[in-house]
Parts: C-alpha cells; structure tokens; sequence
C-alpha cells in the first residue's frame, strides 16, 4: 500500500495531575523534515520524538505540537526565589539606566515563566506518559496516511486505465491515419497533373510512414504504464520512483505529439498529456 505525505492526528490524555495532548500535521515534502514544539517542560523528549518520526515516515513535512495543561487545583504554589531573584536584580538594574523608572509591580515577577510553580509530578513519569501518547498519535497519523494513499492510488488507477484506452485506440487508428495521408497525397499529385515516378512515390510514402511511425512509443507507453501499477501495487516510499515514471511518461506523450499528422494522433497527445499531468499533481502527495 501507498501512504499518502498529507494528514492530521489528535490525541488526548487527562490524568490526575492535568491533560496532554498531541497535534500531529504532515504535509508533502521531498525529504522527513519534523518540526517539533515542546513545552520547556519536555524538551528532553526532542532528540526520542525525532527517532520515532524517523523510523515511522519516510517523506513529508510533520509539524509536532504537545501541549501539556497541568492541574494545580488543591495544590500549594510556590516562587521559585533564585528566579525570582535574578529577574529583579535584572530589572533594578535597567531601572537604573532609566530617569523615572515606573516601580517593579511584584505580579509582573510572579507572571514570568517559571517564577510561579506549582508542585509538579514526577518528571519522568510525564514523560513516559507524552511519549506513549505519540506512538499514539503517530499511528493515527499514519492510519490517516494510509487511508489518503489508498485514494489517490484509486485515482491513478482511473487515470492509467484512461490512458491505456487512449493507446489502444490511437493503435488501432494509425493504419487508417496512414491510408488517409497517403490518399491525400495522391490527390495532391493529381490535382497537380503532375507525372511522378510511381517507384519515387512509394519510397515517399514509406518514407512518410516510418516519420509517422509512433509503435514505439506506444508499446513504450504501455510499459511505463505497467510499471506504474507495479509501483503502486508494491507500496512502500514510492513518491520517488512515480514521480520518474510520471517524466517518462511525458516524454512519451510529447514524442507522439512531435509525430501527429492527423488531428486524431494531436488529440491524443493532448489526452494523454492531461492524465499524466493529473497523475503528476496526485503523485506530489505521496509519500
């Protein structure tokens, strides 16, 4: 299975001591790059966060917010007086810099982080329980990731089976596209009343058939689009592999444009081109 680069998970936990909660959100991105947002509480837990990104995701762009709201109801506060110290000490000395300094209002120290503490639980404990509950996240983030995947590997089953009937039909209008130019030209030469070499006009003809000759790129079509369905049938970090496929797949579709000589072969081209450049966009997203 494919896994998609873009999704969202949430997890929640409330304890005794207060709530934690996960927000997870990925998007595409060529290469994992985590971006993490830790209360300062918890930024021990960068360095195990980033690991377990690591070995659960291959591609995207993960924004890891935690929040942690902590239940202070029925316990003492405490001042934390080395802060509390540092930071007046600080303030009476730009204060004295100042002509008419206003007086240091005592609530503005007790609202500086970290002054004013509660009597907070076992660290370790916390974050035992943050980390369980991103494993827990990330594997609703990855079940989401999964799930878009599946999607879009619905979507480019659709369009591959658009473009095999493209080539199937434009196959079996060459012969008659052929025809059709030849008998053209022949009324030219008449209209024209012009003598030619019938050995030099058939030359001309073969000439004209091997310029418009596009089984190559046809058959090389139908192999890409093999490939493709390979790809997504395997799953795995496959954004890489299908957005090269998506390439060759172009040049195909450009290749047979080059060689049009009816308006038929140019219209298939242009279809062809389309559902690539549709798979193209879908194939961005995945991971």
């Amino acid at each position: 299975m494919i896994h998609s680069m873009t999704a969202f998970a949430r997890t929640e936990q409330a304890g005794a001591n207060g709530t934690l909660s996960w927000e997870l959100r990925s998007v595409n991105h060529r290469y994992l790059e985590p971006h993490l947002r830790l209360p300062e509480a918890f930024r021990d837990l960068e360095g195990a966060v980033r690991e377990a990104l690591r070995q659960g995701l291959s591609r995207g762009k993960v924004e890891c917010t935690l929040r942690s709201t902590e239940d202070s109801a029925g316990k003492p506060l405490q001042v934390d007086r080395d802060k509390a110290t540092q930071l007046i000490t600080a303030a009476e000395s730009v204060a004295a810099l100042i002509k008419q300094p206003a007086p240091l209002n005592p609530l503005e120290v007790l609202a500086w982080p970290g002054v004013l503490v509660a009597d907070s639980s076992d660290p370790q404990a916390l974050n035992k329980a943050a980390l369980a509950l991103f494993a827990s996240a990330l594997d609703e983030l990855k079940q989401g990731r999964s799930r878009e995947g599946a999607e879009l590997a619905k979507l480019l089953n659709e369009r591959l089976d658009s473009m095999l009937g493209e080539v199937a039909a434009l196959r079996e209008l060459v012969p008659q596209m052929l025809d059709v130019q030849r008998q053209k030209i022949l009324e030219r030469c008449r209209e024209m009343q012009a003598e030619l070499d019938p050995q030099r006009l058939e030359q001309e003809l073969v000439m004209l058939a091997q310029k418009s000759d596009v089984a190559e790129e046809l058959d090389r079509l139908n192999t890409h689009v093999s490939e493709v369905r390979r790809v997504l049938k395997a799953g795995g970090a496959a954004g890489r592999r299908l957005d090269f496929l998506m390439q060759e797949l172009n040049r195909e579709a450009n290749t047979l444009g080059s060689k049009a000589f009816d308006p038929r072969s140019t219209q298939a081209a242009v279809n062809l081109k389309v559902l690539i450049e549709q798979m193209r966009e879908q194939v961005q997203n995945i991971e």
